[in-house]
């Protein structure tokens, strides 16, 4: 399994090695893209912009997204796949957009479809949504009677299971997807330690920003001692990433990815042109991604 380390410091791109995973709500806000140094995938944001708007009309069109996925892939470098503009169907979500998850399954794989003809070259990741098991089937078949063929494609996201990653119930999730469509290469959106000791070994990859709340509620690290907490320490975060992988089974864990030692970790700084992200509040930064 391979393991997309969270960041909303999309500099971070051009000093770390590990798989980083960057939304695209905080890599838009640069005029000179970072080179990056290893694999990454990008995220649309579309939590953030769901919660706070209730929709995608304050958010880009397909078109200006998809040009935007494009310079990001040209400029950086190393982009492994790209989220849609899913739609998250959590209960409070579909409360705030007002629509059923019937609706919200719909939105979500039409907007794959126009961003795959918009831009055939880009590599756009279909996600399944949904909130009970049952609805990841229909998602599931919403894809297979829209002519996706879900077993051909590099992943296949998961969404609206990072509040609830680590239950049963997920787990359960993740079954019903594997029954519908076997052979099925997943992504799971935010499983972190919890999640991947339950299913793990079910997923491809699996993504996590869980670090940075961590760090919030710990002193920082010896030898920190210019910032008041770890909470966008890539010392940290690598440590956090070590031990959550190190935790794991062999089979969940995968071949481990060489990282520098903490002492010859740089000290990554933003760049001066890029205003100060706004990503500090506690509840912000958790949901910085999805």
């Amino acid at each position: 399994m391979r393991f997309f380390l969270g960041t909303h410091h999309p500099h971070w791109l051009r000093h770390l090695t590990v798989p980083l995973f960057v939304s695209d709500r905080t890599l838009r806000r640069y005029r000179t893209l970072p080179v990056a140094t290893c694999p990454w995938a990008l995220d649309s944001g579309g939590f953030t912009e769901l919660s706070t708007h209730g929709s995608w009309a304050h958010g880009p069109s397909p078109r200006a997204y998809a040009d935007r996925v494009r310079r990001y892939r040209d400029q950086i470098g190393n982009l492994a796949w790209a989220a849609p503009q899913d739609w998250m169907c959590e209960p409070f979500i579909t409360a705030i957009t007002g629509l059923s998850v019937a609706e919200h399954q719909r939105r979500t794989v039409q907007n794959y479809l126009t961003l795959t003809t918009i831009a055939p070259d880009l590599p756009f990741i279909p996600v399944l949504q949904g909130f009970a098991p049952p609805d990841y089937g229909a998602c599931v078949r919403r894809y297979q009677d829209a002519g996706v063929d879900l077993t051909t494609c590099p992943v296949v996201g998961v969404g609206s299971v990072c509040r609830r990653q680590g239950t049963a119930e997920a787990a359960e999730v993740i079954a019903t997807i594997r029954d519908a469509v076997p052979g099925v290469r997943l992504h799971g959106f935010g499983v972190k330690s919890t999640g991947l000791r339950r299913y793990g070994h079910e997923l491809s990859s699996s993504d996590s920003l869980a670090w940075s709340m961590a760090a919030r509620r710990e002193a920082p690290l010896p030898g920190c001692d210019r910032h008041a907490s770890c909470a966008n320490c890539p010392r940290y975060a690598l440590r956090w990433r070590d031990n959550l992988l190190s935790s794991l089974s062999p089979n969940t864990a995968g071949p481990t990815v060489p990282v520098r030692s903490e002492s010859r970790i740089p000290t990554v700084r933003a760049p001066k042109q890029r205003p100060r992200s706004p990503l500090h509040g506690s509840s912000q930064v958790r949901h910085a991604l999805r």
